[in-house]
């Protein structure tokens, strides 16, 4: 285990006795919260080309309370079993905060995907498949996988490929992943989920009058400079729709490349496009390269989003932030002992249980599609918009004045899945604010957004166990 993934574990677990501290939970039951229920290690050979690998992968299941378990499966050569014991464990916290009701689990296959073609790379996500269903580790009411990093839908589509081949006449065996590709019973609005939760839950704060005084800001999130670190899906989604829904400012980027910076603000889809181009967002035009890539830290902005890995941000480099608000839209990017240093410096840390939950979220509504077995508006749509369209036809005859084409059809439009999606995630998104928001500002032994959340999760998670009659 590296230095970095030790600090990562201990962190995750260090912030929870933080906060169960502050709680009245009884001690036996805080031990059942905190440890995981299954860890599975499995190694299986491959092969790839003319020669066999010994592939290395996990499945870690955080906590039975409520079933299905559900966590992405990450493709990482850095992957091992205490990165994927955080990272399940973060998954059971964030499942209770924004109230989706699975226990937390989380899964990793140590390879590096760049170093294998798309042929090898299926043989390696079929097989590990099949190891998780002889285990019993994977099925829609057992365990519900969902892409991370170095996976995308492709992965879940061989996945569920996998799956319904070994479990023939399986009903909803649609439901045994999400994260899949529309065309194979996916949701429309999963692939930017992350990425918009993170912009939702930033606005959400930014809204917050005394709290954005506080720190020396402005309430709202236009005209706010913003740094992302990570141009994969959701560094890209959460730059995106923060310049085009937010317009905020993106003043620096940075990747395994390099880092740029642009006081004026750097177009994050031009800047998509420019790297699938030259497979570098190096030389982007009106853009700098900073001399270390390391430095994106020290950036001056009014927003830092760190949107790759955990450990990002550690006690050698927290001093050099600038930023007055970090969202962590990675899994635990900011160490614990960074954290201390950065919350006595006046910097408000959004946590990533909470932040980036904007996935699992709608990962849980690609679940219920899946075991409902209709896509979202397919009913009401129609109906809807004609009920509308009644409404504005009336307005017209009562007024004697006709409304353009577009504005009517803005009018009487009836919403469709993505629609439906949006809203649900905006709805979750900010009803978990305000619970998180409302235990710092009540609680005054509760100094940090982190905590907070976390005896909102914990509390959510006790009261599950002591409904069970596990603990009475």
């Amino acid at each position: 285990m590296s230095e970095k993934q030790a600090r990562f574990y201990e962190s995750v677990q260090q912030n929870f006795d933080k906060a169960a501290a502050l709680t009245d939970i009884p001690k036996g039951l805080l031990e059942q919260i905190k440890v995981c229920n299954a860890v599975y290690q499995m190694k299986f050979p491959v092969k790839i080309g003319n020669s066999f690998q010994v592939i290395e992968a996990y499945r870690v299941q955080h906590s039975h309370h409520r079933l299905p378990t559900k966590g992405g499966i990450r493709f990482s050569h850095l992957v091992n079993q205490e990165e994927v014991m955080a990272l399940a464990t973060l998954m059971t916290y964030k499942c209770a905060l924004v109230d989706v009701p699975f226990g937390g689990a989380k899964g990793g296959v140590k390879i590096s995907p760049r170093k294998y073609d798309v042929e090898a790379l299926e043989k390696i996500t079929r097989r590990y498949t099949v190891e998780l269903i002889r285990k019993n580790f994977i099925g829609p009411g057992t365990d519900v996988p969902a892409p991370d990093y170095g996976t995308g839908p492709r992965e879940m589509a061989w996945i569920l490929d996998t799956y319904q081949q070994m479990k023939t006449g399986e009903i909803d065996s649609a439901g045994c992943v999400t994260g899949k590709p529309v065309s194979q019973n996916g949701i429309r609005g999963r692939t930017e989920a992350t990425g918009r939760g993170v912009f939702y839950g930033l606005r959400e704060f930014c809204e917050q009058e005394k709290t954005m005084k506080s720190i020396g800001l402005e309430k709202g999130m236009a005209g706010k400079t913003m740094v992302i670190q990570g141009l994969g899906n959701v560094g890209t989604y959460t730059g995106t729709i923060s310049q085009e829904e937010g317009d905020c400012i993106i003043v620096g980027v940075s990747e395994i490349e390099g880092t740029i910076v642009n006081p004026k603000g750097i177009d994050i889809a031009k800047l998509v496009k420019y790297r699938q181009k030259n497979k570098s967002i190096i030389g982007f035009p009106g853009t700098k390269k900073l001399k270390e890539r390391d430095d994106w830290v020290g950036i001056d902005c009014d927003i830092l989003v760190p949107a790759a890995l955990e450990s990002q941000i550690h006690k050698g480099n927290a001093k050099k932030i600038k930023a007055k608000i970090i969202g962590e839209a990675a899994n635990g990017p900011v160490t614990k002992q960074a954290e201390d240093i950065l919350l006595k410096m006046g910097v408000a840390i959004i946590p990533d249980m909470y932040i980036n939950a904007g996935g699992v979220t709608v990962s849980y509504f690609e679940w219920l599609k899946n075991l409902s077995h209709m896509r979202f508006g397919r009913m009401q749509k129609r109906f809807d918009h004609n009920a509308y369209d009644r409404i504005v036809g009336l307005v017209e005859k009562t007024t004697g004045k006709k409304i353009g084409a577009k504005e009517r059809e803005f009018l009487t439009r009836g919403a469709d899945e993505e629609d439906l999606v949006k809203s649900g995630l905006e709805e979750t998104m900010i009803n978990s604010f305000h619970q998180i928001y409302d235990v710092y500002n009540r609680r005054k032994k509760v100094t940090d957004y982190r905590s907070a959340a976390f005896i909102v999760a914990l509390n959510k998670i006790a009261s599950d166990y002591t409904n069970l009659g596990v603990f009475p």
